[in-house]
């Protein structure tokens, strides 16, 4: 059995159920899956005991999941709608300290009654950066209602710091003085290639 078992991937190639679960690395650490009701199960790397997956909901779509290219780290947002102001002000009140924390994704399939055919297995890893809410207008026979975010970024950054997208000389001496990685990429940005040291 490789790193996905042999069942999962059989199933994955017909008609299947996929459960898409998210955990946070706060303390204590939220665990929830995008379903209608609580599972047991867990990381192996994280929870090997396992613990439980709290139903977030069905999920309406799945945002693009990008890992950190040449400084460059992608933000994505995981939300949660319909909630009436009252109890999202209270969500909002007893969330743990988050900024910084981390956030696994992961995915199994469904059996026939809903239950996982494995433990979670691993395909995206971020940073927790900040908590964003919106309240669509509504008209006078309508409720209001919250819409709550989690945004997420890829690599070590969040999202109110810039990221490393650029670099030159002074920036990277900021950061190693002695480093001289960075002092040709003025003349590169000019079009002009320059000699790059052999090292023996």
């Amino acid at each position: 059995m490789g790193w996905i078992p042999d069942d999962v991937i059989e199933e994955m190639r017909g008609s299947h159920q996929l459960g898409i679960f998210l955990r946070v690395d706060t303390d204590p650490a939220l665990h929830m899956w995008f379903g209608v009701h609580d599972i047991q199960t867990g990381f192996d790397s994280i929870d090997p005991d396992g613990t439980v997956y709290l139903g977030g909901g069905v999920l309406q779509g799945v945002p693009t999941l990008e890992v950190l290219v040449n400084g460059t780290a992608d933000s994505v947002e995981f939300t949660v709608s319909g909630i009436d102001p009252a109890t999202g002000g209270k969500m909002l009140d007893s969330l743990p300290p988050l900024r910084g924390a981390a956030v696994q994704l992961g995915l199994t399939t469904l059996d026939q009654y809903y239950q996982p055919m494995s433990k979670i297995i691993p395909i995206w890893t971020g940073t927790a950066s900040h908590v964003s809410e919106s309240s669509p207008m509504v008209t006078a026979n309508e409720s209001p209602s919250l819409t709550l975010a989690l945004s997420v970024v890829s690599g070590e950054t969040t999202r109110s710091r810039a990221s490393r997208s650029l670099w030159s000389a002074p920036h990277q001496k900021a950061i190693s003085p002695t480093d001289l990685f960075c002092d040709g990429t003025a003349r590169l940005s000019r079009g002009v290639q320059p000699v790059w040291p052999h090292y023996t």
